[in-house]
């Protein structure tokens, strides 16, 4: 049974918006992280633009 996050971005508006999963290293330990997030087709380029995110 798929979770409701899914099965609502499968629905007409949400196909506009793409998860992105971006690894990001940690400053103080220098281990990496991974970030993910739900954004507009439109800004996917800006959120891998941004390292500090």
């Amino acid at each position: 049974m798929a979770k409701k996050v899914v099965a609502t971005l499968k629905t007409g508006s949400g196909k506009n918006f793409t998860k992105c999963i971006k690894m990001v290293k940690s400053d103080k330990t220098g281990a990496y992280a991974f970030k993910t997030e739900i954004v507009a087709n439109e800004e996917v380029k800006n959120f891998f633009a941004d390292s500090k995110k």
